[in-house]
């Protein structure tokens, strides 16, 4: 059933987005911090030759240096300053996610509220620039020993190329929070989806460049824009959809007046772990393809086998891949969600669930819901996976409209949308509450 919020945002038209001057200064900040991010990942690293480093990535491409060059927009193809990104960030936000399930120190200050999260963010920007400074590190160290990529090998260009990408990611994760607390929109998430955006036209006129040499038949190309078109909306459903689980208040008395029962609604999102797995599954199963490329084929026998065997389309990478998908689903919501603690939460403030008994019961039954609507989300984030990687297998359609892309995509504009609707909604109560007052007053 729609609220009356979302029949009201709705009807909402451009010209109450024209009144809204807040929103919109809001908007121009985050429009001009994206240039700003998309500028930075054309500046190359210094001392980096950039033919010899096309020569290497066109025949890494194919394993984790693709996926990572899709998050950053490029930076990785050009050796760009940006060419981390904000992956470390992402990585260091997940560890410290995952660590509060083994920490009580962690888990004492995630229940702390808004002064525990201040020092959690903080311990993840630490470790952020930790991560940063060791993967820049090996990064430097790589294309050292990677054909004639560098032309001043050396202490100095280890250094410097050390402290620049470490710089660039740091610059991002600013950036990030920037866009998030004077902008619109979660800034880390905008700065992903911009750098999966801006390799779209290329993908799209490659497609059709495919096309028009007669390698794509055009039957195919239309099957695939209608593909993406179901498939977004396919997502943009599910990411939707809810489990709400009736919460119940008893009356209560306060002084001489007695309030009576309210109820409400947990509503638990079908799919809670979000973009993860498919990340996680693609980065496990690109690991081997990776390290044959680097070692130019001259690897153990074994390692050859295992990178035919889980090569894209094959049998096994597929069955792999879905398993990968459900298990992470699984895992990363048994991370993120603690039934024990929402129980415990509903009983301090009075809540229950009609027919269950607060308390460990209440614990059992929201997990037993939550891993009946999990199962249901690890199929559909599956589905959505897989669909595509057959089209990128057996139709050599770019590797940009992959299912983790248009999850990150979807999911990021959507959430990107409902804000600016907030804003828009909050904006014309404001309106309508100064109209009540000023005709008050002439009253």
């Amino acid at each position: 059933m729609v609220s009356a919020a979302e029949q009201l945002a709705a009807n909402l038209n451009f010209s109450a987005l024209a009144k809204a001057q807040e929103l919109k200064k809001r908007i121009w900040f985050t429009v001009g911090a994206l240039l700003v991010y998309r500028l930075g990942t054309y500046i190359p690293l210094p001392g980096i030759d950039p033919a010899a480093w096309e020569q290497i990535f066109n025949t890494q491409s194919g394993g984790i240096l693709g996926m990572f060059n899709m998050f950053s927009g490029g930076g990785i193809h050009r050796m760009a300053i940006f060419a981390l990104n904000i992956m470390p960030y992402i990585s260091a936000s997940i560890i410290i996610q995952l660590m509060t399930t083994v920490s009580p120190t962690l888990e004492a200050l995630k229940k702390e509220g808004e002064a525990g999260r201040k020092i959690m963010n903080q311990w993840t920007r630490y470790l952020t620039v930790a991560l940063a400074a060791v993967q820049s590190y090996g990064i430097a160290i790589g294309l050292e020993g990677t054909g004639n990529v560098v032309s001043s090998p050396g202490l100095f260009f280890v250094m410097s190329t050390t402290i620049t990408l470490t710089g660039g990611t740091m610059f991002l994760m600013w950036l990030g929070e920037q866009i998030t607390s004077r902008g619109i929109g979660n800034g880390i998430s905008l700065i992903i989806l911009a750098g999966i955006v801006a390799q779209l036209p290329s993908a799209i006129a490659g497609t059709l460049e495919l096309g028009r040499q007669g390698a794509l038949s055009t039957g195919l190309i239309l099957v695939v824009i209608v593909m993406c078109v179901v498939v977004i909306a396919f997502i943009v459903f599910m990411e939707r959809a809810q489990r709400r689980l009736l919460i119940q208040y008893p009356k209560r008395q306060v002084g001489n007046r007695m309030f009576e029962g309210q109820s409400s609604h947990l509503p638990l999102k079908l799919n809670t772990s979000g973009v993860i797995p498919p990340i996680f599954a693609s980065s496990l199963l690109l690991l081997p393809t990776t390290v044959a490329n680097f070692n130019a084929g001259q690897g153990p026998g074994w390692l050859t086998t295992v990178t035919t065997l889980l090569g894209h389309g094959r049998p096994l990478f597929l069955f792999l891949y879905i398993a990968l998908i459900v298990f992470f689903t699984f895992f990363y919501t048994a991370v993120v969600f603690n039934p024990t603690e929402t129980a415990d939460n509903l009983k301090k403030h009075g809540g229950f669930v009609p027919g269950i008994r607060p308390g460990e019961r209440t614990a059992e039954y929201i997990d037993y819901v939550l891993s009946r609507i999990t199962v249901v989300g690890a199929l559909y984030l599956a589905v959505v996976c897989l669909i595509p990687e057959i089209l990128i297998s057996y139709a050599a359609v770019p590797f940009y409209f992959g299912g983790t892309s248009l999850l990150i995509v979807v999911s990021v504009t959507m959430d990107t949308v409902a804000q600016i609707q907030g804003y828009l909604l909050a904006h014309q109560y404001e309106g309508l509450i100064k109209r009540s007052k000023l005709r008050g007053r002439n009253r």
